[in-house]
This record gives C-alpha cells, structure tokens and sequence, in this order.
C-alpha cells in the first residue's frame, strides 16, 4: 500500500488557500456577519499544544459558519502587554541564570537574540515571529490582514481600547474605584496568577478587625469569624514578635511590623511612633468591645506576626487551638510566673459557649 504524505498534502492545500485568500473577509452586506477570536497568546515564549487544541475549536466553528453561508471574520493577535513579558524580560535583565538557561535550552533562542531580551518589545516581537510560523502551519481560516498585537507600539489597537472604555464609561459600565488585589511591593502593581514567579494560588483574603481598647491605644485582632466575638476569653500576642504603636487613618493602634508595612499598601495613612516587643504587652489586660470585659493579654508563640494584624482573640470554646493553648499556659505554671501573670487568674478562664 502506498503511504500517504499527509505533509505534503497539508502543505498543498494551505497554499491553494492562501493564494485564493478565501479566508479574507470584507464587508458583504448580502450575507449574515460573524465574528470569532481566540485569547490572545503572551509572547514571552513559544505556543503549546494547549494553543493549539483550543484555537482548533475556534477555528472549526468559523468553518462552519462560512457553511452556513456567513461572512466569517477570524483575526488573530498576540498579547504585548501586561507583567507577563515584562517580567520576563526583567528576569533576563537581572541575570536570573535558571530563567536564561531554559530560553537558550528549550526555546532554543540564539544567544545575540538573547541579549536584545532586555528589551520587552523585542522579545515580544521575536516570539512573535516565532509563533506566527507555528500558527499558519496549523492552517487555521485566520484573516492575516487583521493581526495585530497589544501594545501602545500597535496604535490601531490602542485606539480601539481607548474608544472602547470610554464608551463603556460613558453609559455607566465602568466606574473608578477600589478593589483588593494580590500586589507586588517591588514592582508596585497588582500581579495577575500567570505573572507570579511565587504564590501560586494566593488570593486576597478579607478579615474583619475587632479593636480591643488597651490604655489610649487599640490591639485590632483580625478574624474570619466576627460573630465568634461573644466567647472571647483572652487576646495571643507572640511574645518574640516585634511590634509598632502607629497612628492608621489617625486612629492609634498596636500591631505587627509586618502588618503595617502591609496596611501601608491598602490606601491606609500609617505612621509609626514607636516600635515594641511582644513581651511588653504579654500579662498586661485590654477591653474588649461588647461588653466592656477585662482580658488578659497571654503569650502565643504560634501567632505569626506576618499573617493579618499579629493579633489574635482567643475563642476556645469554638477554636481547638485555642482551647489547646489555653490549657498548655494553665497546667504549665512556672512559664506564667516567667511573665509575671497570676497562675490562678489563668486556670480561671473558661470556654464561654
């Protein structure tokens, strides 16, 4: 039996189609419109199959559009913009040798194109080339006049946004306002899950802050669980932790170091007067906000002062290890005496339920 080259026939036949540029659509008003895309691909680096598989789909129901007697427009562009080549551009230019060695391993990338990927325009242009081959091998009914690329360097589509947001703006679609974002303090801007060299799966995670009075200060404890409020026993300072008295939004507060750094970044006014230990707040007692209770302030070493306010109100009739901690400080005395608490004021405290 003879062997089929089906190279050579797919080669053929794109060819045909190119010549006779039936994939071009202009303007018929005679026939019905439709328009197909694909999610532009970031050119910091070579298409996949994942490309591919998806731009296939696309492209079969374009086919069958046109089968159905409608004028078929299927652009194609690439996507310029955003952290994705920039960063990697940024890496590049930082000298990150793990990064560098897989362009030149497994892209393949000569090492003169490799110097000019300093510059994020040229390296979104090179893989540009690059994946325009890729693409027109797969014989997709792209209508090649209408590429293009997002960038201010394709101005055509730059205009388009423009007019498109200020439409949308116009009939009220699109507002000016705030929302929480997952953010890098060293390039100072919202880093989407794709641009992230770590922190895979982070997201912005909202708590609620219950202010417990301490002289003319407040201790905010941060919760998931605001209602659990009523079963408050007593508050976890980690006594190793460091931790600064600061004026948020005027308000004078004491929290983590770490936490102010982090509030500074969320359109709070912070500014720090001083800087503590834990250990100074540890035996010492605050109010808390329903009914005006005296708590002791007691010593948690598992309160991570990076996570939230490094702040915690202790609710052990509705959290384990909060009882867990609890009961570890009560049948532990001499550590209490270490931190000069009353041993009995401590075995007195109970789950409230």
């Amino acid at each position: 039996m003879k062997k089929v080259d089906f190279k050579a026939i797919e080669e053929k036949w794109q060819k045909k189609w190119f010549e006779a540029r039936i994939f071009e659509a202009d303007p018929d008003w005679s026939r019905p419109k439709c328009f197909v895309t694909f999610p532009f691909p970031y050119m910091s680096g070579p298409l996949h199959v994942g490309h591919a598989y998806s731009a296939a789909r696309v492209d079969v129901y374009a086919r069958y559009k046109r089968m159905c007697g409608f004028n078929v427009l299927f652009p194609w562009a690439w996507h310029w913009t955003g952290e994705t080549v920039a960063g990697a551009s940024e890496r590049i230019k930082l000298g990150d040798e793990k990064f560098i060695q897989a362009l030149r391993e497994v892209d393949g990338v000569p090492e003169d194109e490799l110097k000019k990927f300093v510059n994020p325009a040229y390296m979104a242009e090179y893989y540009t080339r690059y994946n325009r081959e890729a693409v027109k091998k797969l014989g997709l009914s792209i209508d090649w006049r209408r590429e293009f690329h997002t960038s201010s360097l394709c101005p055509t589509f730059s205009k388009f946004i423009e007019w498109q947001y200020l439409k949308l703006k116009e009939r009220g679609y699109v507002i000016k306002g705030t929302h929480p974002v997952v953010w890098c303090p060293k390039c100072e801007s919202p880093t989407g899950e794709a641009d992230r060299l770590e922190g895979s799966g982070v997201y912005p995670e909202e708590y609620t802050l219950v202010k417990f009075r301490f002289n003319d200060f407040y201790l905010p404890a941060a919760t998931l669980r605001p209602e659990t409020i009523f079963g408050v026993t007593n508050l976890w300072i980690n006594p190793d932790a460091t931790y600064v008295k600061t004026l948020v939004d005027g308000e004078r507060w004491i929290i983590s170091k770490e936490a102010a750094e982090k509030l500074k970044e969320q359109l709070k006014k912070v500014e720090i007067l001083d800087e503590i230990k834990g250990l100074e707040l540890i035996g010492k007692t605050c109010i808390e906000p329903v009914n005006g209770r005296s708590l002791l302030i007691l010593p948690g070493w598992f309160v991570n002062p990076d996570n939230a306010t490094g702040v915690v109100y202790s609710v052990p009739a509705h959290a384990p290890y909060d009882w867990l901690a609890l009961k570890d400080l009560q049948e532990n005395p001499e550590l209490l005496k270490k931190f000069n608490i009353n041993v009995e004021d401590v075995k007195n405290i109970k789950p409230i339920s």
